[in-house]
């Protein structure tokens, strides 16, 4: 269908274009308000998710975080909405599909969006009045941005200490090495803008920042004239304008803001620097350095030299058979290629990276060399031509796809836009790329092209830094010392004024945090606006072929998927299965090795991959079914390609490329590693309820905490060449017993193409044997947990989980959403605004039968674990309303109805079928949900959540030995 057009323009705005792109089958409409400047893009869509976006562009000049607490406060309460925390008061009285604010290098956003126009409209109206007439209450900054407080609050005779939600967040994503590294080599190649400092706040900086400091920010910057505004969907321009006006921009005129960001300084020789970051005292520093080079490139909001650079990081980085990828996982100089390796095109100027990790300081020579040769040989001997098509085809792929699974199709687009308008590019240009890519092919012809962006973008380009990032396992305790005699000393020279005011203010932000506002100001959706059950996408089944066919609206796309039930294995072989589903689209197949299978997957796909799921039956957790999914899509003019690519894999990968194998798992260690200080929180619930169900023993052990120390040992252990052969072969033999299982089919498409997808699956397997399924089956397991896993981090993740009860049970639906009243009613209160952490919460995980508390980034550890027993004594002690209830039965509504893409519609009905999740049960489960009672919530936990019976796990400091063993919790290492 075509989008909605609106001619109508509304008398404040001037309308400056219009453009058509029928690629993403959508109109983009610019505008300008007249009286401020304020600049408009909505593209209009015939979609029901409609998103609003609006931007500031914020250019710090220093490393306090001063955007960063700014978006925080400014959420705190406005002028028509003076409560304390009307952002997520929100959240719970709202159907909305995304709400959220981020800070990016150069610029602030609040976007949301939501398929209900009542909502839509609540939300704008809160959203507006926060940005342009924020409070900003000193007590809000004290608490979200950084504040000093004695550890007891009342006690002035305990320790002087730093408290504030964005101080913890950013210790928290401080204490990656991976935030260092980029934090650091940005600060080298720019010298003299805005990207030289941190956006989001270093925490020894963020301290220094002021209240007045922070006003005056908020009244340079946020302003209509410096405002970008975005929106997507099917609501009229005009309408929005309407809003605009009314609720925020007739109240003011145009004001003169000057926020330019140059260009960088070029420097004219490369720079080398030499850094340090901390890791735990003991834990050794060998391999552990990461060294890697940048360059400072040529505008991203000038589309030609945009879509060249990513041409030029594809060229050399987008897979393994890509130069420069190659020549980084194979050396010996480092365990594996750096995650910073790529394009960075978010900034004004861009930035091509490259590098390792897991090397040693004295490398760093040899790293340039091997670079440097590596850029040569591809000037010198160019790319072929069908490489470089294959290249386009994926951007054209990536143009093209309908997303919007885990993040609105509409804010992506926005997102995508909003950096040339910052900037001062065209945002139409980079969302219609089709001109530019067929200007692209016409370049690639000549063989010169690829050389000389080489030679002028990175061989010939001076403006280079290598940056070494070196562990030091004394750093972390200079730094926590430095931070004690700095505030002892500030403590002894405090006055006996200053000392009462400290212990004033935080009297007062403590009786701020408790106070009940009155929330009827704020505007609400209730149960009588809740949409009936979202259809389900219509599947036809094809039984000579066990094919499951959707038509659905793909743009251009087509997906495929080959899906086998888990056969009988061993615990060993069922141990090895992440490491199969990640190998098998990187490994040989049939004639071809790794390299030529790179090479095929880029030129006919938009990518191949595997997974495996399991999930409990909906009436016990314990008796599980699990599935390996071969998956894969293409453009449409590609089908046969895509379903011949699948079946050779599915058929002839093989496992005999030894050293590809053991590069390949020394990358899936660096990945999982990295992944703890930003997903600590999940990997501690998955710790806590490891022993509740079968499902949440594997999750623990394949892809837990577990699993990344078992992903350790393995890589250490493929050291010896005996133990390498041995995996090999134990791959190759399970990828035996998987072929050996009977399949079927998933086949998505648009309703032209499905024929013809179909006669390529029966053409392409005509020959192939079915298979006969054997039975996997494992013992129920149930044991309680008590762990404390220690890694680097200067915050904690801390979990406590209950045994509860399967999707089915009549409990279910009460105990989800228990989840969103405890969180909103007492744990965000405690655990963040008082606490002091980035987040916490609570939640009931159906598929695994468990309910687990957790916190996020957060300073505290015992307190927190006792704060999430106390929650459940509110819940008994303290006198509850309907509305509270009715809004935690929003939230769980609202995560039910969240909208895929057309794509990912189709494959979630086809999963939950497979796993006996029918429409039928779905339903009951909603309609539960919508009947659940305040005394339902009361009984649910009185049943299942008995402190004495929970199990916890918490991601720690080695700092914290001593407190974990006086709770009692067994100490585990990564």
């Amino acid at each position: 269908m075509a989008a909605v057009i609106d001619n109508a323009t509304h008398p404040a705005f001037e309308k400056l274009r219009s453009h058509r792109i029928d690629t993403l089958n959508l109109d983009v409409e610019e505008y300008r308000h007249k009286k401020t400047g304020a600049r408009h893009l909505h593209l209009a869509a015939d979609n029901d998710e409609n998103v609003f976006f609006v931007a500031l562009r914020t250019f710090p000049m220093d490393s306090t975080g001063v955007a960063h607490i700014l978006e925080h406060t400014a959420l705190c309460g406005s002028e028509r909405f003076p409560v304390r925390d009307p952002f997520f008061m929100m959240i719970r009285r709202s159907l909305n599909t995304f709400m959220n604010a981020f800070t990016s290098s150069d610029w602030t956003a609040y976007p949301f969006a939501s398929m209900n126009r009542k909502d839509f409209d609540n939300l704008l109206s809160v959203y507006l009045d926060s940005v342009f007439f924020s409070k900003l209450d000193p007590l809000d900054f004290a608490q979200e941005g950084h504040r000093l407080e004695f550890e007891t609050p009342d006690k002035p005779e305990s320790d002087l200490v730093y408290r504030g939600v964005v101080y913890n967040e950013m210790k928290g994503a401080m204490s990656s090495p991976t935030s260092q590294l980029w934090q650091r080599l940005s600060s080298h190649l720019f010298q003299t803008t805005t990207y030289h400092y941190n956006s989001g706040g270093e925490p020894d900086h963020i301290v220094d920042l002021s209240y007045d400091e922070l006003m005056a920010f908020y009244r340079r910057h946020y302003h209509p004239s410096n405002a970008i505004f975005a929106t997507y969907g099917n609501i009229p321009a005009h309408e929005h304008h309407e809003r605009f006006e009314e609720l925020a921009l007739k109240r003011f005129d145009h004001l003169d803001i000057d926020l330019p960001v140059h260009d960088e300084k070029r420097i004219f020789s490369p720079v080398r620097v030499e850094e340090a970051y901390a890791v735990n005292e003991g834990e050794g520093s060998e391999r552990k350095t990461h060294i890697v080079m940048g360059w400072l490139l040529g505008h991203s909001f000038d589309l030609q030299e945009n879509l060249e650079a990513q041409l030029l990081s594809a060229i050399l980085l987008e897979n393994s058979a890509s130069p420069l990828m190659h020549a980084l996982e194979t050396t010996d100089l480092g365990h594996a290629p750096s995650p910073m390796c790529g394009l960075e095109d978010s900034n004004r100027e861009m930035t091509f990276v490259c590098g390792i990790e897991g090397s040693e300081p004295e490398k760093q020579r040899e790293l340039e060399a091997l670079i440097e040769t590596t850029l040569r040989k591809v000037a010198e001997e160019g790319v072929s031509e069908e490489r470089l098509e294959a290249i386009l085809h994926q951007l054209e792929l990536h143009q093209r796809e309908i997303a919007g699974d885990h993040f609105p199709y509409g804010l992506q687009l926005i997102m995508s836009a909003i950096s040339p308008m910052v900037h001062g590019g065209d945002p139409v240009e980079l969302l219609d790329l089709e001109p530019v890519l067929a200007t692209l092919r016409e370049k690639i012809r000549d063989p010169n092209f690829v050389p000389d962006l080489i030679r002028r973008n990175l061989l010939d380009n001076p403006h280079r830094v290598t940056l070494t990032l070196r562990p030091d396992e004394h750093l972390e305790t200079r730094r926590q010392e430095a931070i004690r005699e700095a505030l002892a000393k500030q403590k002894a020279s405090l006055t006996d004024e200053e000392v009462q005011l400290i212990v004033e203010r935080a009297a007062a932000l403590e009786e701020r945090q408790m106070r009940k506002d009155d929330d009827s100001i704020l505007p609400k959706v209730d149960l009588s606006d809740v949409p009936l059950q979202m259809p389900e996408p219509e599947c036809r089944f094809d039984g000579d072929l066990s094919a499951s066919i959707y038509a659905r609206g793909t743009n251009g796309l087509i997906y495929e998927q080959i899906v086998v039930p888990v056969p009988e294995l061993t615990e060993e072989e069922l141990l090895l299965l992440p490491y199969y589903t990640a190998l098998i689209s990187e490994v040989g197949c049939g004639d071809l090795d790794y390299l030529q299978m790179q090479d095929r997957i880029s030129a006919e796909s938009g990518g191949i991959g595997a997974s495996f799921s399991v999930k409990g039956r909906i009436d016990d957790v314990q008796d599980v079914s699990g599935y390996i999914v071969f998956n894969g899509k293409a453009l449409a003019r590609n089908r046969s390609a895509l379903t011949r690519l699948l079946s050779d894999v599915f058929n002839g990968a093989r496992f005999d490329e030894q050293e590809r194998i053991r590069e390949i798992i020394a990358q899936i260690r660096a990945r999982r590693e990295q992944a703890v200080t930003g997903s600590g929180h999940a990997l501690a619930m998955g710790a806590a309820s490891q022993g509740m169900s079968v499902g949440g023993w594997l999750s623990f052990r394949l892809g837990g905490l577990a699993g990344i120390r078992g992903t350790k040992e393995l890589d250490s252990s493929l050291k010896a060449p005996e133990a390498l052969t041995a995996l090999c072969e134990k791959l190759a033999g399970l990828h035996g017993k998987i072929r050996a299982q009977a399949r079927q089919f998933l086949v998505i498409g648009e309703d032209e193409q499905l024929p013809a997808m179909v006669d390529d699956l029966k053409s392409c397997w005509k020959d192939a044997e079915s298979g006969a399924s054997s039975n996997w089956t494992m013992e129920p397991v149930d044991y309680k947990a008590r762990e404390a896993w220690l890694t680097s981090t200067q915050v904690n993740f801390c979990a406590k989980a209950y045994k509860t009860v399967p999707v089915d049970h009549p409990d279910a639906a009460a105990l989800t959403v228990l989840g969103g009243f405890l969180r909103n009613g007492y744990l965000h209160r405690v655990i963040r605004e008082k606490g002091g952490a980035y987040g916490g919460g609570a939640g009931q995980d159906s598929v695994n039968g468990s309910f687990r508390f957790f916190s996020y980034r957060d300073p505290r550890l015992a307190e927190t674990l006792d704060d999430f027993d106390k929650a459940l004594e509110w819940l008994h002690t303290e006198e509850h309303g309907h509305q509270e209830l009715e809004e935690s039965i929003l939230g769980v509504i609202g995560q039910l109805d969240k909208p895929r893409s057309p794509a990912g519609a189709a494959r979630h009905a086809f999963h939950n079928k497979l796993f006996g999740r029918s429409p039928e049960q779905r339903a009951r489960f909603r309609e539960r949900v919508l009947a659940t009672t305040l005394e339902d919530l009361k009984r649910v936990a009185s049943t299942w959540l008995v402190p004495e019976k929970a199990s916890i796990a918490v991601v720690t400091s080695p700092d914290n030995r001593k407190v974990v063993e006086e709770l009692g919790l067994a100490i585990e290492e990564m």
